[in-house]
């Protein structure tokens, strides 16, 4: 599969969401709901997507298939339990200590 170019937008109104799309500033694709919780759609950064380079939070298979079938990707912040799980345990933190 080659590279994708997509172009990744965040907004204001939900940290950790992000909108990628095919065409720059081009949402003709998503859906009038998910666009208002978009409302103003804050360009991030131009992003080449292969399924040989993973993606930090996503799938990026996922990815590239949603953009292929849907024209865009919704990429939801992270749950409570997911930020939580990135701090180390107790038992890593004494791990820490005794090095």
């Amino acid at each position: 599969m080659s590279d994708v170019s997509c172009f990744i937008y965040k907004t204001e109104k939900w940290d950790g969401m992000y909108l990628y799309v095919l065409g720059e500033d081009d949402f003709s694709e998503v859906s009038e709901e998910i666009m208002k919780k978009f409302p103003h759609p804050e360009f991030v950064f131009e992003l080449s997507l292969s399924a040989d380079r993973p993606l930090a939070r996503e799938n990026v298979v996922k990815v590239l298939e949603n953009l292929k079938i849907l024209g865009f990707h919704l990429q939801m912040p992270p749950s409570t339990k997911e930020v939580i799980r990135t701090f180390p345990t107790r038992d890593e933190l004494d791990t820490l200590k005794e090095d």
